[in-house]
C-alpha cells in the first residue's frame, strides 16, 4: 500500500468516522487498483481507462463500490495537491440498481414472535436473550451491529428511547415499545452475573455478541417456527419494521430518523410499500378524490 493510500485512509477515519469495515474495503479496493496501475497518486488518465477492461468481468455492484473507492481517492490526491487533474472520469460508472430488501410478512413475524415468547416462557437465559434481541430489532429497527455491540448504558430508564451509535459514529434516538423493554427487563434479571462485559448482549470474555452468532439465533429460531430461514435476518427485519410502520402511515422523514439514514433517499429505497396500498393512499386523499366524494 502506497504512502497517499495510507493518508486517504487515515483521513477517512479521522475526519469521516469511517468504521473499521468501511475502511477494509477501501483498502482492499485500492490495493487492488495498485497492483494494476502502480501508485494511483501518479496514475495517468489513460491507465486509469484501461480499469473498465480488467473489471469487465465483476459484478455492476462491485465496480460502482470500486470506482466510488477511487473516485474518492483522486479527490484527496487533488486537494491535497500530489496531482495537477482528476482523471476519475476515466473510470468504468455502471449503473448499479440497488434490489429491495425481502418483505416479511405480518404472518412471518407474528409466527417469528409466537415461538420466541414461548421458548422464552421457559426462563432459559439465551430463550430470554433471543427475545429481547428480537424485540429491539423489529420493534425499533436497529442496525445488526447496532444492536450487538448496545452497552448497559444506552438501556433507557424512564425515558423510553434509546441511545444508538450508528455508522459514522453519529449518535441517534430511536424509541424503545412497552414490550422490548418488559424483555430487556427481564433478560437484565438473569444475564451472567459475573459478567464484566460493559455489553447488554456480553459474550464470553467481556465482548459483545457477535453479528455472526446473531444471524445463526435468528435463523434457527424461523426454523423452529416453520419458517424458511434463508428469509430471515437482521436486515430483513429492519426492513419490516420500516416497511410495516410506513404501511400503517408513518412519514417518510421520520423513517429517516428511526433509521438513520443520512440521505431520504436510501430511507425511499429501503422502505417498500405494495402497490396496492399506494392506489388506496391516491384514492382517499388525492384532492380530486375528495372532490368527487362530495359530488
Amino acid at each position: 500500500m502506497s504512502d497517499a493510500t495510507r493518508d486517504f485512509l487515515d483521513m477517512l477515519a479521522a475526519e469521516r468516522g469511517a468504521s473499521t469495515n468501511t475502511l477494509a474495503a477501501y483498502a482492499r479496493d485500492l490495493d487492488g487498483a495498485e497492483e494494476l496501475l502502480g501508485d494511483l497518486a501518479k496514475a495517468s488518465r489513460a491507465s486509469v481507462a484501461k480499469l473498465a477492461g480488467a473489471w469487465s468481468d465483476l459484478a455492476p455492484s462491485t465496480i460502482a463500490r470500486k470506482t466510488s473507492a477511487l473516485r474518492q481517492f483522486f479527490g484527496f490526491a487533488l486537494e491535497e495537491g500530489w496531482r495537477e487533474d482528476d482523471p476519475s472520469g476515466a473510470l468504468p460508472a455502471p449503473r448499479a440498481r440497488r434490489p429491495l430488501p425481502k418483505v416479511l410478512s405480518h404472518e412471518a413475524v407474528d409466527a417469528l414472535f409466537a415461538r420466541a415468547e414461548l421458548e422464552a416462557g421457559s426462563g432459559r437465559p439465551a430463550a430470554v436473550r433471543q427475545l429481547a434481541l428480537l424485540e429491539l430489532l423489529y420493534g425499533s429497527g436497529l442496525r445488526a451491529t447496532e444492536l450487538v455491540s448496545l452497552p448497559l448504558s444506552a438501556v433507557p430508564r424512564d425515558a423510553p428511547l434509546l441511545t444508538v451509535m450508528g455508522k459514522g459514529g453519529q449518535a441517534r434516538m430511536v424509541p424503545v415499545s412497552e414490550r422490548a423493554k418488559e424483555a430487556i427487563t427481564v433478560w437484565l434479571e438473569i444475564r451472567p452475573g459475573d459478567s464484566k462485559s460493559r455489553f447488554l448482549f456480553p459474550s464470553r470474555g467481556g465482548k459483545h455478541l457477535s453479528r455472526i452468532r446473531l444471524f445463526q439465533l435468528l435463523k434457527e429460531l424461523a426454523a423452529r417456527a416453520d419458517l424458511d430461514p434463508t428469509g430471515i435476518s437482521p436486515h430483513v427485519l429492519r426492513h419490516a419494521f420500516a416497511t410495516h410502520l410506513l404501511e400503517g402511515g408513518a412519514d417518510l422523514r421520520i423513517l429517516q430518523t428511526l433509521l438513520g439514514h443520512a440521505d431520504i433517499a436510501t430511507t425511499q429505497i429501503y422502505t417498500h410499500v405494495d402497490a396496492a396500498r399506494l392506489v388506496e393512499l391516491v384514492n382517499s386523499r388525492h384532492p380530486l378524490a375528495r372532490r368527487d366524494a362530495k359530488d
